[in-house]
């Protein structure tokens, strides 16, 4: 498939897509025989996997996180529990400084979330694994949605979704000030000589008194080679999309086809450009795909068909019970969902019905199987230039900048991407040969430009920077 006449191809920003847990976006695929992500507790299955993408030149590793398990589906945890989907989870920003210790350039994109967490505490948290990934830490700004999370973290239930997001921006707020105001760019002195560590004057406190924060600071942690890890986001809701425009750098979205997410970059571009004066060409957003790729077309079908043996419906029905708050427990096997009483679930299943015209009945164990292999994202079968076009596809209609790429098997996906999809990315001018910035930072490689370790002259988060030389008289920190 080639670009529209006159366009220019995109070099692609690639990441796998992963959580600590079992199956991520494919539950039950952890009992084929050649699966591994049953691993996860194993340091070295992380390691192994950072060294496999580095070689093949992956800009990151984007790890997903949740706070609580899946319980909406039955009024239940167990079929999260019994399918393994995305039960049990570790916490995945521990795992970083192990993959990076054994890497130079590959980035890490890690998903924390806004609404449970002291931003004083994350901000150290976040600037330590900075330090020692030598600026390779990326982070996912989520605001959290399972109720089975609240719970177990002292509240009732989830705050409203705008209520979360007006704490989120408020916690952005902080995390600049803590990350990029609290201490100058030279406060470190280092001198042996006067016996002098760090210069108390350049470094001060942010004084911080909001609506859901008070915090006086100073950050307890010197300036990392980022300052501020490259910002990812997901979410396009309205508050969500706002809160892109402002403070993502990298969006994620997920969507069975590009047409729905199409209108929504299309927003969050304008809204970058005309409330926030940033250009949206700097916004990059990354799309969910499940590649299942075969030398030929057959043998692509053929591995897809061997996955299905494997995928758990149980599973697929507890995560999109979570994403979504709709129990198709309710419902009967062969019941017609779109005829059903509720709104929500008629036009949630219009959505999948909409990109898979083939299927005319759909029950909730259509739901299920669409869901069991690849999530809420695409499946693309078939060989890598089959593949490469569906991608294509998806640059040209909905304007995204990479992909984030889930696994069916794990390892062995990535594998498949590597020795297959690669090679017919780099033929078509898809994808670089070499990291841009070789030890660079994650966000000098995700721009493809030596120097920028730090948000861009018109993010947000450059305004909080306190620079070298510059009195603390001359820079007032940003509200």
């Amino acid at each position: 498939m080639a670009s529209p006449e006159g366009t220019k191809k995109k070099s692609l920003v690639l990441n796998a897509f992963v959580e600590m847990c079992s199956g991520h976006q494919s539950p039950g695929l952890w009992r084929h025989p050649s699966d591994q992500s049953w691993r996860f507790n194993d340091i070295s299955h992380w390691v192994e996997l950072a060294k496999l993408l580095e070689e093949a030149k992956i800009h990151g590793i984007f790890i997903a996180d949740v706070l609580g398990g899946y319980d909406v589906y039955r009024g239940s945890l167990d079929p999260a529990i019994i399918s393994g989907a995305q039960w049990p989870v570790n916490e995945p920003l521990s795992v970083v400084s192990a993959m990076a210790a054994a890497t130079q350039h590959i980035g890490f994109g890690v998903t924390v979330s806004t609404t449970y967490e002291q931003p004083y505490h994350l901000a150290r948290r976040l600037s330590t694994v900075d330090h020692l990934s030598k600026g390779r830490l990326g982070w996912n700004v989520v605001t959290s949605y399972l109720d089975s999370a609240a719970r177990n973290l002292g509240r009732t239930e989830q705050p409203q979704h705008d209520d979360r997001y007006a704490q989120a921006e408020e916690y952005m707020r902080v995390i600049y000030k803590l990350l990029q105001s609290s201490w100058r760019d030279d406060a470190v002195q280092l001198d042996r000589e006067k016996g002098i560590y760090t210069a108390p004057e350049l470094v001060r406190r942010i004084n911080h008194n909001g609506k859901f924060f008070n915090v006086p600071g100073p950050h307890i942690c010197q300036p990392s080679p980022q300052r501020t890890p490259l910002i990812l986001q997901a979410g396009t809701s309205k508050s969500g999309k706002q809160f892109a425009a402002q403070h993502a750098e990298g969006i994620f979205v997920s969507a069975h086809a590009p047409a729905v997410c199409a209108k929504n970059i299309a927003e969050i571009r304008e809204t970058a450009k005309t409330q926030y004066n940033r250009d949206p060409t700097s916004i990059k957003v990354l799309a969910l795909v499940t590649p299942i790729l075969g030398r030929t077309e057959q043998e692509a079908q053929d591995k897809l068909a061997e996955y299905r043996k494997y995928a758990s419906h149980e599973g697929a029905l507890a995560l999109f019970g979570g994403w979504t708050g709709i129990d198709l427990n309710q419902y009967g096997d062969e019941e017609e969902l779109r005829q059903v009483e509720s709104n929500a679930v008629r036009s949630t299943v219009e959505g999948y019905a909409k990109f898979s015209p083939g299927t005319k009945k759909w029950t909730k164990h259509t739901i299920a199987e669409h869901v069991s292999i690849g999530g809420n994202g695409p499946v693309l079968v078939g060989t890598p230039a089959q593949v490469a076009d569906g991608l294509e596809t998806w640059i040209q209609e909905a304007d995204v900048d990479g992909f984030n790429l889930a696994y069916a098997l794990f390892p062995q996906s990535f594998k498949d991407i590597i020795e297959l999809l690669l090679p017919e990315l780099r033929r078509r001018g898809l994808f670089w040969d070499d990291y841009a910035v070789p030890s660079g930072t994650y966000r000098e490689n995700f721009y493809r430009k030596a120097g920028q370790a730090g948000p861009q002259d018109d993010h947000v988060a450059a305004s909080f920077r306190w620079k070298a030389g510059v009195p603390a008289e001359e820079h007032v920190i940003p509200e």
